[in-house]
C-alpha cells in the first residue's frame, strides 16, 4: 500500500477563542486570551494527527473554492499530509466553525456545513483513495452526497483491497442510524463516543450497545468515554476498559478524532489492542491540552514520553468492573 492511513470525510476550517464564558449582549464585546485557526473535523484532525505521529497519510474530502478552503489545503500540506484527493467544490463553501471554548474545555460551536455535504468520491477514484493500510471514514452522518450507498460501496471496496477499516460518526439520534448501518458490515473498528453510541442505539448499557453494533456488522467497537477512558470490545471476546490520563484540559475539540489517528498508528505498528488504545488515549489527551484540534500533539516522541510519564485518573467502580 502507498499510504499508512487514508482519512476520508469531514474536513473543516475552525476559528477558536478561549476562554469564552458568555456571549456579549447586543453589539457588545468581551475579551479572550487566545484566538487560533485550525483544520478540524472527524477526518481532518485524524489525518493531521496521524501525520504528526509518523504515518504516511492521504486526505480525502472536500473544501470550498474560498479563502477558508485555500488556507485549509495549505495547512494540511504544511503538516505533511497528501491533500491531492481533496476535492475543491465550486457549489459549496468550506465547512467552517466558530468554536467558543469554555474554561472547562467544552466547546459550543457555530457551524457551516458546506463542502462536507457536497463532495463525492467517484468509483473511478476508489483504488486511489483506498491505497492504504488503514482506511478511515470520519463524519458519517454529515456527508450528504456520500452517506448511504456511496459510502457503503467505498467501504466495501476498501475491505476488498485488504484495508483495515475504521469508522467514526457525527450522530445525534437514531435518525442517523441508516447512514451508519450502511457501512458497518465493512467496518473493522467502529469508534464513536459513548454519547454517539447511545444516541444511535437508543441503549445505555455498554455491552448491549456493543451487541447492537456487532449485529449490524461491526467487528470491534471502541467507545471513547471522555474523562472516564475508553472501552474496547471485539467479536472474538476481547474486552477491556482503560482509564483516562490525568490532565489539565484546555479544549476538547477534536479529541475523539485524535484518538482515531492514534489507534490507527497502533494498528499499523502492530501493537496489541490494549497498547493501541493506550497510544490513542495519549494522542487524545495531548490534543486536549492545546487550543484547537491537534494543537497539543507534536510528534510520536512526545506521545511516547507522555505514555511513560503521565499519571492516570483513578478508575470509576463501573470501569474497574468492566
Amino acid at each position: 500500500m502507498r499510504y499508512d492511513y487514508a482519512s476520508t470525510g469531514f474536513y473543516t476550517f475552525d476559528c477558536l477563542g478561549w476562554p469564552v464564558t458568555a456571549i456579549p449582549p447586543g453589539g457588545g464585546t468581551y475579551f479572550v486570551d487566545e484566538l487560533t485557526l485550525a483544520v478540524s473535523g472527524a477526518a481532518g484532525t485524524a489525518a493531521i494527527v496521524a501525520a504528526k505521529v509518523g504515518l504516511k497519510t492521504l486526505a480525502v474530502g472536500g473544501v470550498g473554492d474560498d479563502l477558508m478552503g485555500k488556507w485549509a489545503l495549505e495547512r494540511i500540506a504544511e503538516l505533511g499530509v497528501d491533500a491531492s484527493q481533496i476535492e475543491v467544490c465550486k457549489n459549496a463553501p468550506t465547512s467552517s466553525s466558530i468554536v467558543l471554548t469554555r474554561p472547562d474545555g467544552s466547546r459550543p460551536a457555530l457551524h457551516l456545513k458546506g463542502a462536507t455535504g457536497a463532495f463525492v468520491v467517484e468509483e473511478s477514484r476508489f483504488d486511489t483513495v483506498t491505497d492504504a493500510k488503514v482506511f478511515h471514514l470520519g463524519g458519517v452522518g454529515l456527508m450528504d452526497a456520500m452517506d448511504g450507498d456511496r459510502n457503503a460501496a467505498l467501504m466495501k471496496h476498501a475491505k476488498a483491497r485488504g484495508c483495515i477499516t475504521t469508522v467514526d460518526v457525527f450522530a445525534g439520534s437514531q435518525d442517523d442510524l441508516p447512514d451508519v448501518q450502511a457501512v458497518l458490515p465493512y467496518t473493522d473498528y467502529f469508534i464513536p463516543s459513548i454519547e454517539e453510541a447511545e444516541a444511535l442505539s437508543g441503549l445505555t448499557d455498554r455491552r448491549q450497545m456493543v451487541e447492537f453494533f456487532h449485529d449490524l456488522g461491526a467487528t470491534c467497537c471502541v467507545f471513547t468515554l471522555g474523562a472516564e477512558g475508553a472501552y474496547y470490545h471485539h467479536v472474538d471476546g476481547t474486552e477491556f476498559t482503560l482509564p483516562a490520563f490525568d490532565i489539565d484540559v484546555k479544549c476538547t475539540c477534536g479529541c475523539g478524532d485524535a484518538f482515531n489517528a492514534g489507534f490507527a498508528a497502533g494498528v499499523v505498528r502492530g501493537l496489541s489492542p490494549r497498547d493501541a488504545v493506550r497510544f490513542a488515549q495519549a494522542c487524545s489527551a495531548l490534543n486536549a491540552t492545546g487550543l484547537g484540534s491537534q494543537a497539543g500533539v507534536v510528534d510520536r516522541a512526545q506521545v511516547e514520553t507522555f505514555l511513560k510519564t503521565q499519571p492516570l485518573r483513578a478508575p470509576a467502580r463501573e470501569m474497574a468492573e468492566a
